[in-house]
């Protein structure tokens, strides 16, 4: 492979990386409530509102069934709303925001319905407000829970944004795509293949050891 697909294979990482980490932080701000909320406004929960927990499984739910590359096209005059432009690695990040957060939310539902809820009666038995429990003794407790199934949601983003590279996205996917399959080089397409599961295997490993490390047991 020569020095110039090298540079470009460098480049179209660091586009996946910044995408897939801003649209992950943003995504993981807006998703980590929206769990807390699916949790705890469901009956018998400390902030019991069935109607509203029903409306809001329902609003996830649909946005989750829709398909990442039928999400970025639907969502397109949304995207040049807010990044100005559909194409190209900012542009990307929009749709990869919108698909991570419901998958958040249920994730860190997933993890926060692991809590005892003996801890949360007693510390409803000790005057706690539902915020203090929610800071206190929920987010705590199901903390390596929660980093655990954030890193899931990386690695899917990681593979969402490959396909982003499809539709004009930036990085390695479109790498693949214009270098690769278009221009018949099956050792760029290799290639790209090779960071992409090297990038997803340290992800993971980083992954389990914050949540081994925050895992109190």
């Amino acid at each position: 492979m020569s020095a110039e697909m090298v540079d470009l294979l460098l480049k179209a990482l660091g586009e996946t990386i910044r995408m897939v980490a801003v649209s992950m932080v943003a995504a993981t701000l807006a998703g980590i409530p929206l769990g807390v909320l699916l949790v705890t406004t469901a009956r018998g929960q400390i902030l019991e509102c069935v109607p509203f927990n029903r409306v809001l499984a329902g609003i996830v739910n649909a946005v989750r069934s829709v398909p990442f590359i039928i999400l970025m096209v639907a969502i397109i005059p949304f995207t040049r709303l807010v990044a100005g432009t559909s194409i190209g690695t900012t542009a990307a990040m929009v749709p990869l925001t919108i698909a991570a957060i419901p998958f958040i939310g249920r994730q860190v539902e997933t993890a926060l319905k692991e809590v005892p809820y003996g801890l949360i009666e007693a510390a409803l038995a000790l005057g706690a407000t539902p915020m203090q429990i929610i800071r206190r003794v929920y987010v705590p407790e199901a903390m390596p829970g929660i980093i655990a199934q954030l890193t899931t949601v990386v690695i899917a983003l990681v593979g969402s944004s490959a396909m982003a590279g499809a539709i004009g996205g930036g990085g390695l996917g479109d790498l693949a795509i214009r270098y690769g399959y278009q221009r018949f080089r099956p050792e760029v397409m290799l290639a790209t293949i090779v960071v992409l599961i090297v990038l997803v295997q340290l992800i993971q490993f980083a992954g389990n050891r914050l949540a081994k490390k925050l895992n109190k047991k």
